[in-house]
């Protein structure tokens, strides 16, 4: 009797390689040019000057500028200047994510709910440091390929929390008291976000989780360029307009700083809300911090806006929240202010 052979033929094995070649090198080409070469220097900088810019918010004033047009169009070239190498290359990555890489092996380490799963995905975050609305498209294709909403949280949160380069940073420019509390903090709200992405799930997202991975398709450069082009239609229009829009009203947002509003408590929470809203670049809340203290601004609220203004953005909700849904969102937004007043509480008697 014929026996048929079950080894994959060289042929197919080259199929299933050079997709992942491909993926490999945008992905460290990538993080590469856009985050490791320049927050090296960026590093030194910082070592140097105990300072890595002046703040996005408000220059070197302690008060934003007036609600306008201008203002949004300031802010608005300022704040893709600096992101959109990093925004490209997670447009790409995600497309990839959804087309190159093998959805079985996808599932088996990210798939499942799972602790080992959510792990995985704070680690892989790590060293691509992005921020939270450049890891955004990335996080759009791990659930289009319905990995599990804990992995997907915690890579979503771990990129801008857990970034080794800004914590440095903060270590240099704020004092290394400051980026001790940001790690201990933002590794509870990663795996606490990361956790409760799970035990949101819903009984058929649970169960579609623990069931046998999605059917293999073959990758082609075609599939992958389609969903690239998706992710930019879908994703980068509302994106431009709410970044505009939250520039132009950086004066309401922000109060003017000085000695006396600086240390009140009520800025907690103001600072709590905002700052889970409002959208920086990577790295952008530790020049905001650094001056508006310089103007005044207390420990307690500058600890909200350390752990606040990074970890989401409503530009970075609204495109994770057509895929992954408004509640789940909306209950990480709640948790992420209600840890920044927690932080702030712990910078004042800490810090």
């Amino acid at each position: 009797m014929m026996q048929v052979s079950m080894e994959p033929t060289p042929s197919r094995s080259r199929s299933r390689i050079w997709p992942v070649a491909i993926f490999l090198a945008i992905l460290v080409l990538g993080v590469f040019y856009a985050k490791w070469e320049p927050y090296y220097f960026k590093t030194l900088t910082a070592a140097s000057t105990h300072s890595i810019g002046h703040s996005i918010v408000t220059g070197t004033s302690n008060r934003a500028p007036a609600i306008s047009w201008q203002a949004a169009w300031q802010y608005g070239l300022a704040y893709f200047k600096d992101i959109w190498v990093a925004l490209l290359v997670g447009l790409l990555v995600g497309a990839g994510v959804q087309t190159l890489l093998p959805a079985s092996w996808l599932y088996r380490v990210f798939g499942r709910v799972s602790a080992k799963g959510r792990l995985w995905a704070i680690l892989a975050a790590i060293p691509s440091m992005m921020c939270t609305c450049c890891s955004a498209p990335i996080v759009v294709g791990m659930k289009r390929q319905h990995l599990s909403n804990g992995a997907a949280l915690g890579y979503w949160l771990a990129n801008p929390l857990l970034n080794p380069a800004t914590i440095i940073f903060m270590g240099f420019v704020l004092g290394w008291n400051w980026a001790l509390l940001r790690i201990v903090v933002g590794a509870l709200l990663v795996v606490g976000a990361s956790w409760l992405g799970d035990r949101t799930a819903d009984s058929a997202a649970q169960a579609s989780f623990a069931g046998p991975p999605p059917a293999e398709e073959p990758p082609t450069v075609a599939k992958f360029l389609r969903q690239f082009g998706l992710l930019v239609v879908r994703l980068l229009p509302e994106y431009v307009v709410i970044v505009l829009l939250l520039g132009a009203l950086r004066a309401w947002l922000f109060p003017a700083m000085n000695a006396g509003i600086g240390g009140s408590w009520w800025l907690v929470l103001v600072f709590a809300i905002v700052g889970t809203l409002f959208v920086i670049p990577t790295a952008g809340e530790v020049p905001i911090v650094q001056t508006l203290m310089h103007f005044g601004l207390g420990l307690a609220p500058a600890g909200t806006l350390m752990i606040t203004l990074p970890a989401v953005s409503l530009p970075s909700m609204a495109m994770v929240g057509q895929q992954m849904g408004v509640k789940v969102v909306a209950k990480v937004a709640v948790l992420v202010a209600v840890t920044g007043v927690i932080t702030g509480v712990l910078a004042h008697w800490l810090l």
